[in-house]
């Protein structure tokens, strides 16, 4: 080792030991001590208790009147949709529907898509009105035409009102979660929303395209890009949407599918799948 180089660390351990007295400790011994540790499902990054607490308060003037939410929450391979209310105790749910109970009303496949994220919000309301004896009253717009629908009160009890719950989920124009939201406000229930984040919404114009929302809706998009592959890569189209062809659901099929999906819903809210024993 040179001379010169010793000189050199020399020179800059003293300008440490110089400067030392003049820097300010930061997390001295009092930050330590006064420091809290947020909450367990904080630190996991699960929940956003901002969020809950606003979606969980409820005015004062209404007592011990339940505030019911529409949660929505998305897996690698299932969609989740509860009607929830929040005591004390923890969170108590009401009614639930996954999309992998869409096999039973006719959609084998395809369970995370925006179609079936639509048909899970619609099994989720015709199953929580179906439990609080409010199908009949509130029926909710029986054919999916993509156009903004809010249940209205006419006379007698009034309609089952919730609030979305979207978790951690980024709100984006066009996101599934929404797709959950149209499903459930179709399907008779009252869930406050504006049409802004629709797939189909027009910034610019400030409008809803209703028959571009209805294509995501019905699965239309699925049955174009299955064509495109067609047309322009057989081998890549095997490959993708093998259990499509092995269920024998080609493009001009899609639509239908649904169609008989969204019937089966309103006509057996209840079905459950075999192997499920547990009661809604």
């Amino acid at each position: 080792i040179n001379a010169e180089y010793m000189g050199n660390q020399v020179c800059w351990w003293l300008r440490i030991l110089i400067t030392m007295p003049f820097v300010k400790v930061v997390k001295s011994s009092s930050y330590f001590s006064r420091r809290q540790v947020k909450w367990r499902r904080r630190r996991e990054g699960k929940t956003n208790y901002v969020k809950r607490r606003r979606l969980v308060q409820q005015a004062k003037n209404k007592y011990a009147m339940p505030k019911y939410r529409l949660v929505v929450r998305f897996t690698n391979t299932d969609i989740v949709c509860q009607v929830t209310m929040a005591k004390i105790q923890g969170d108590f749910v009401i009614a639930a529907a996954y999309a992998h109970e869409l096999t039973i009303h006719g959609v084998p496949i395809g369970h995370t898509n925006y179609a079936a994220a639509y048909a899970t919000g619609l099994l989720v309301a015709r199953r929580t009105l179906t439990k609080l004896k409010l199908a009949d009253r509130y029926v909710g717009l029986e054919k999916a035409s993509g156009e903004d629908f809010n249940v209205e009160h006419e006379s007698g009890p009034r309609p089952f009102k919730a609030f979305l719950d979207i978790g951690l989920h980024p709100a984006t124009t066009g996101a599934r979660v929404f797709a959950c939201l149209k499903g459930a406000c179709d399907g008779g229930m009252n869930v406050p929303h504006s049409d802004k984040r629709f797939a189909g919404y027009n910034k610019e114009k400030g409008e809803l395209d209703s028959a571009k929302l209805r294509h995501r809706i019905m699965g239309l998009h699925i049955a174009e890009y299955q064509r495109k592959l067609l047309r322009e890569e057989p081998d890549k189209y095997k490959e993708q949407f093998s259990r499509y062809i092995e269920h024998d659901i080609t493009p001009d099929k899609i639509e239908a599918m649904y169609l008989h999906c969204h019937a089966s819903i309103r006509a057996l809210p209840n079905a459950k799948l075999l192997s499920e024993t547990f009661i809604v």
